[in-house]
C-alpha cells in the first residue's frame, strides 16, 4: 500500500458539486469561471499565433513581448517599475505560481500563515514541503483580518504569510491600512509574503485595488501572483504570472523550470498583442463585473437568502439560515437535488468547520444563466 503524502486531500469540492450539478441537471453556479467567451480580438490573436508557428517551447520565464506589457501595466496601475528580465515569470496558471512560490521558499519544519476560508490549493502545497499551515479565521461577516491574531501567531518558524485580495470566496478586499499592518509585522524578519491577487481588476464601487506592489516595502519581500485567465475570461488557457524582486524570482524560477519549464506559447503571444492593442480591457473590468453583481443581487432580492456585501471578485455569499437549519455541506447537496442550483459550501476552505450558514455563488455568468438560477433560488 502507498503511504499518501496528502492524507487530508480527496476530490475537490468543485468537482463534487459539478458532478452533482450534471447528475441533477442543476444550474451550476459552483465553479468559478465564466460561461461566456474571451474577447474576440484575443481569440483571433491566439489563432494567428498558432498559424504563424508559435507552437514550440516559449522562453522559460516568458516571452519578452508579454513581460514588457506586464511592466507597462504594473507601472501604470501600481506605480512600480519592474525589471523585465529579472522580476517577472510567466506560469501555467496562478495555481502553478502559488505552488512554485511555496516550494521555492518554504522548508521542512517551517510555518505558513493562511487565512480561513483559504483557497484549497494553499495547504497541500505547504504540506508537500514538510511545512505546517497555521490557520487564522477571518472575522465574519466582513471577512477581515484580525492583525493582533497574526502577531500572536508569528513564531521563529514563520517563513511565509499568504494573503488573498480580493478574497475568494468572500470578495473582501484589503485596505492600505491592512498593508501597513502587514508590513509592520514582517519588518526586520525573514518572512516572505505571498500575495494571491488573481482578482486584482475586479474591485467595485470606485475602490482601488491595494496591491502589494503599491507598497514599496512589502514589494521588496513579496511574490505577487496574477491571472490572465481571470482577467480575460479564459481560465482554460491556464496562464498566470508571478512578480517578485530579482533574488526571490531567481529562487522561484528554480522550481518553475522543473515544474512546467514554460507556459503555453501561443497564448503568451496573443496576450502580448491584445494588451498592446486593447489596454482598456482590464480597466473596464470593474464596471463589467459590477453590472453582473448588481444584476444578480437584484434577481435574488425577493428570495429568502440574505446577501452579503461583495466588495470585489465575482462571487456572492448568501446566508441560507432562513430556509433550512443544517450545515453548509448538507444544504449545498439539498440545494442541488431540490433547488436545482449548484453552489459551493465554505466549510472545505476552513481548518475547522465555521458553523456558518453560507454558500458561494458565482455570478461570472451570462444573463440567461443568472436568470435561470435566480428563478429557482427564489422559489425556495
Amino acid at each position: 500500500m502507498i503511504a499518501t503524502k496528502l492524507p487530508k486531500v480527496g476530490t475537490t469540492i468543485f468537482s463534487v458539486m459539478s458532478q452533482l450539478a450534471l447528475q441533477h441537471k442543476a444550474v451550476n453556479l459552483g465553479q468559478g469561471f465564466p460561461d461566456f467567451e474571451p474577447p474576440q480580438g484575443l481569440r483571433d490573436a491566439l489563432t494567428r499565433a498558432m498559424n504563424e508557428g508559435r507552437n514550440q517551447y516559449a522562453p522559460m520565464h516568458g516571452t519578452a513581448a508579454l513581460r514588457e506589457q506586464i511592466v507597462l501595466k504594473t507601472e501604470r496601475l501600481y506605480g512600480r517599475h519592474l525589471d523585465v528580465d529579472t522580476d517577472i515569470t510567466l506560469t501555467s496558471g496562478a495555481t502553478e505560481a502559488i505552488f512554485a512560490a511555496i516550494a521555492a521558499t518554504v522548508r521542512t519544519g517551517e510555518e505558513v500563515i493562511v487565512f480561513d476560508p483559504a483557497y484549497d490549493c494553499y495547504e497541500p502545497a505547504i504540506e508537500l514541503q514538510g511545512a505546517r499551515a497555521v490557520h487564522i479565521p477571518l472575522t465574519v461577516p466582513a471577512f477581515a483580518i484580525d492583525w493582533q491574531r497574526v502577531r500572536d501567531a508569528v513564531t521563529p518558524k514563520t517563513r511565509m504569510i499568504m494573503i488573498n485580495t480580493p478574497h475568494n470566496p468572500s470578495g473582501a478586499v484589503l485596505s492600505a491600512d491592512d498593508l501597513e499592518e502587514l508590513a509592520a509585522i514582517v519588518r526586520d524578519t525573514g518572512i516572505v509574503v505571498l500575495a494571491d491577487e488573481v482578482y486584482e481588476h475586479i474591485v467595485y464601487d470606485g475602490a482601488q485595488h491595494e496591491s502589494v506592489l503599491r507598497h514599496p516595502e512589502l514589494a521588496e519581500r513579496s511574490i505577487v501572483v496574477s491571472s490572465f485567465g481571470k482577467t480575460y475570461h479564459c481560465t482554460g488557457w491556464k496562464v498566470g504570472y508571478a512578480v517578485a524582486p530579482a533574488a526571490l524570482s531567481a529562487e522561484f524560477r528554480k522550481v518553475h523550470q522543473y515544474l512546467t519549464f514554460c507556459t503555453f506559447h501561443p497564448a503568451q503571444v496573443a496576450f502580448a498583442e491584445f494588451m498592446a492593442s486593447d489596454p482598456q480591457h482590464y480597466l473596464e473590468l470593474p464596471a463589467f463585473y459590477q453590472a453582473k453583481r448588481d444584476r444578480f443581487r437584484a434577481l435574488l432580492a425577493s428570495s429568502r437568502f440574505k446577501l452579503l456585501d461583495v466588495p470585489g471578485g465575482y462571487f456572492q455569499l448568501v446566508d441560507y439560515s432562513a430556509i433550512r437549519d443544517e450545515d453548509d455541506l448538507a444544504f449545498s447537496k439539498w440545494l442541488v437535488e431540490h433547488g436545482g442550483v449548484a453552489a459551493i459550501p465554505l466549510t472545505p476552505f476552513y481548518e475547522r468547520a465555521p458553523g456558518t450558514r453560507l454558500l458561494r455563488l458565482c455570478f461570472a455568468k451570462s444573463d440567461a444563466t443568472m436568470e435561470a438560477a435566480a428563478e429557482r433560488l427564489c422559489r425556495l
